[in-house]
């Protein structure tokens, strides 16, 4: 690879815009300067690249008479098999770094592209001669995995990961909306709900072929209550216990008639006791699980995933998986990838028959960090900035994924509901109620809500409130940010968001409010009926929203772009494709 690179330092110091195969005057030294190297390093490289058939040289002869260089590889071929060489082998980062450096005044970057869309997708790979061809999905994403660990897990990305990689005591099946047996056979609890007993399948067997006992349950779940990012799924849990290999006991203090759905939850993944006799931080590399994939490779650019033929619910259709994380510079509308891309934004596609596409179970919203010291602490602030950020102006602007005003965090609330118009005589009234002075507010966001912050900023201005965006990484300490809830498990993951240790709202809000939220999570615990919980949970949603600590602005559209010969393809509530279920129609 290198030795390709150095042909194109060359021929973009020498021959761009100049016919191919033509002799240019020039000396050593020049050649030299180009390579960043000694005379000495410039005539090995040299004889390589003749050696190579990629250059002719014609040493001068006598006083006066330089010698000529002949470069018979055109640039714009030569750098597009190198970079597709480099994409090949999974470097996918360096195949564009390559094309920014070379790739001025050629096609080569439109050439890769236009490459890249065939080679993302499903694919069908013949094996070597006696061997069975092999289904496998090759697909990119813009942002890599924070984490593989479940119980630090707080994104969808990395939750949907988790999935493929371990196995909970149980699942939640979210087509047949009920609980099903996971590593967990059968399961009981007692008549108050504090006492839970899981009873676990004989033969289930971890990657590196170890048997799962309660030995690996235990572990797996002291560690996750022991100031984990999950903890809180476990934060009532007075002991766990073992009464035999396959036999585990969990008493609780409080009564939680849902705990089973509490051990549906990513965070609750069970892991080989001890990290299977490795270090933690290196076990992480490579993570070992029950899932139906194991992790083959995992780097800053790439995550392979193999089939695990023993796994105990069926082996995966796919053979493999190929998660290739993209430039972070790399825009998805200049790329245009029409295999499968999840990026959570972007994508336009036609609304079937003029209904609701698709949306995600969550929503994006603004949220106040009413810990900090600022015009945030003012509630007629709070709900003043609440009526100029009217939600269905901003998606009659932005467009894109964003589909539905949100009234709350499920889109099935939303719809039918009637957000007002904005009232400039209310506006004004609060802005005066709360003394706001016009001091700056500090909004940090991620890239992908850049959009939005530049919209709010906007109109914020338009009533003496001005905006500073800050980068992601200070959204701790900013007065607002963006972010998304996803609610892939219903009631579990409402709970989280309050809960998560890394959750933006257990962060931004204060220690009263927490508390308050907390006892009426107990309470609707303790619920013998859905449709309690569901009450009180919307207590807590509505009490947020009256507010304004938080600020509901809308529902994005679920994205996916398939293969026509794919089979068995759902996207989870999480908004990804289900792997494991995934199958290729095709004969030949």
């Amino acid at each position: 690879m290198v030795i390709k690179e150095q042909y194109l330092m060359l021929h973009s110091r020498f021959s761009d815009g100049k016919e191919s195969g033509l002799p240019i005057e020039v000396t050593l030294d020049d050649l030299a300067q180009a390579l960043y190297c000694t005379v000495r390093n410039a005539k090995l490289i040299l004889r390589k690249l003749v050696d190579e058939g990629w250059v002719q040289w014609f040493p001068g002869r006598g006083r006066g008479n330089y010698s000529r260089i002949a470069f018979q590889a055109g640039k714009e071929e030569f750098l597009l098999n190198l970079v597709v060489e480099l994409a090949k082998s999974g470097d996918y980062r360096q195949a564009f770094k390559t094309l920014g450096a070379y790739g001025s005044g050629t096609q080569a970057k439109e050439r890769f592209l236009d490459w890249l869309n065939g080679h993302f997708g499903y694919k069908k790979e013949e094996g070597a001669e006696g061997s069975h061809a092999t289904d496998n999905l090759i697909f990119p994403v813009l942002y890599p995995p924070r984490t593989l660990d479940p119980a630090a897990a707080s994104f969808a990305f990395d939750s949907h990961l988790q999935r493929q990689i371990f196995d909970r005591l149980l699942t939640f099946d979210e087509r047949l909306c009920r609980i099903v047996p996971g590593v967990a056979h059968h399961w009981k609890q007692n008549a108050d709900a504090t006492e839970w007993t899981f009873y676990l399948r004989k033969g289930i067997r971890f990657h590196h072929g170890q048997e799962l006992t309660s030995a690996d349950v235990l572990f797996s779940l002291e560690r996750l209550r022991n100031h984990t990012k999950n903890a809180w799924l476990l934060r009532e849990a007075d002991s766990i216990e073992a009464l035999g290999p396959r036999i585990v006991r969990i008493r609780l203090r409080k009564p939680n008639r849902i705990f089973d759905r509490f051990m549906c939850s990513v965070g609750a993944s069970i892991l080989p006791v001890h990290f299977a006799g490795q270090e933690e931080s290196g076990f992480w590399s490579l993570p070992i699980g029950t899932g139906p994939f194991r992790v083959v490779s995992s780097s800053g650019h790439r995550i392979e995933l193999a089939a695990n033929p023993h796994y105990f619910q069926g082996r995966p259709y796919l053979d493999g998986v190929d998660i290739v994380i993209m430039p972070a510079d790399c825009d998805p509308e200049s790329i245009g990838f029409t295999s499968v891309l999840h990026t959570l934004d972007r994508y336009k596609q036609e609304d079937r028959n003029g209904a609701f596409p698709d949306l995600r179970q969550g929503c994006t919203m603004l949220c106040w960090n009413v810990k900090r010291g600022g015009p945030q602490q003012s509630e007629a602030f709070r709900r003043a900035v609440k009526m100029i950020l009217h939600p269905g102006e901003m998606i009659a602007e932005l467009g894109g994924a964003r589909i539905l005003p949100a009234f709350g965090y499920r889109p099935d609330e939303s719809r039918g509901r009637v957000i007002d118009p904005i009232r400039p005589e209310r506006v004004k009234s609060a802005l005066k109620e709360s003394g706001y002075d016009g001091s700056a507010i500090r909004i940090s966001v991620y890239d992908k809500y850049k959009e939005d912050a530049a919209w709010i900023q906007k109109r914020l201005l338009e009533w003496g409130i001005p905006i500073e965006i800050a980068n992601h990484k200070t959204w701790e300490d900013a007065d607002c940010t963006i972010t998304s809830i996803v609610l892939a498990e219903d009631e579990v993951c409402e709970i989280e968001s309050y809960e998560n240790g890394s959750s933006v709202l257990r962060l931004y809000l204060d220690e009263e409010r927490l508390l308050w939220i907390k006892n009426r999570i107990d309470d609707a615990l303790k619920a013998e009926s859905g449709e309690a919980r569901r009450l009180t949970f919307r207590e807590i949603e509505e009490y947020l929203r009256d507010e304004a600590s938080v600020i509901f602005l809308h529902h994005r559209r679920l994205n996916a772009f398939l293969h026509p010969f794919v089979r068995g393809m759902s996207l989870n509530p999480l908004g990804w494709i289900d792997f494991k279920d995934v199958w290729l129609e095709k004969d030949d």
